[in-house]
């Protein structure tokens, strides 16, 4: 596998992380209205996630997302080896982006959070979240529509922001990145094994759907 490949894995998920607790930082030292500040970060986020999957999609796929990844290796579209590279870069590239958001805004370059999110209905919002993720993914590169991956991604993150419990993690990557940081995107280390389980739960949900609704010619 070309090193470019994967260190435009490590550096779209950097740049995902930086505005993931950057702008939670930024939001919480602008105002105390929540929802103000969850739209503040919701912003950020889905206008990064456009760049970079813009950007980064020619080179290696921009998948920036373990389970997005797997699901890759499920539909053989990427080897094992290839799989696990893209994987480590993924969790390097978040906890580098965290460790970076952190610094920028004078805190601490790691202190863990103290967020905690472990209830039933997080868990299952997870699932969710993560399930209709994949399965747009999968929809697209099966119509061949991938080109509006830029769009349509980022508008189920927006939408997911405001419709799920959870606030749409839906990346074991960057809710690894998130424990680093105990500021308004942050999550325990307890929270985050949940959701990461939930996240791995929605992987085979969000491919069965996109297989039943897969268009045979």
């Amino acid at each position: 596998m070309k090193l470019q490949k994967i260190f435009a894995e490590f550096l779209g998920t950097a740049l995902l992380l930086t505005a993931v607790i950057g702008s939670g930082i930024m939001a919480t030292n602008l105002t105390d209205d929540v929802g103000l500040q969850l739209t503040i970060n919701a912003i950020s986020i889905v206008s990064m996630l456009a760049i970079i999957i813009t950007l980064l999609s020619p080179i290696s796929g921009a998948h920036f997302n373990p389970v997005v990844t797997l699901g890759e290796l499920f539909k053989n579209r990427i080897d094992a080896r290839n799989a696990i590279a893209y994987i480590a870069a993924q969790f390097a590239g978040g906890f580098t982006g965290t460790v970076f958001a952190n610094l920028m805004f004078d805190k601490p370059a790691i202190f863990q959070s103290h967020q905690e999110r472990t209830s039933n209905n997080l868990f299952v919002s997870e699932i969710f979240a993560t399930a209709i993720l994949i399965m747009i993914i999968h929809l697209l590169v099966d119509q061949k529509r991938i080109n509006l991956a830029p769009i349509i991604i980022p508008a189920w993150i927006t939408t997911a922001f405001y419709a799920t419990s959870s606030f749409v993690f839906a990346n074991p990557a960057v809710t690894f990145a998130r424990i680093w940081s105990d500021s308004f995107a942050g999550i325990t280390l307890h929270s985050a094994w949940i959701y990461m389980i939930a996240q791995l739960i929605g992987l085979p949900v969000g491919l069965i759907l996109a297989r039943l609704l897969f268009l045979k010619k």
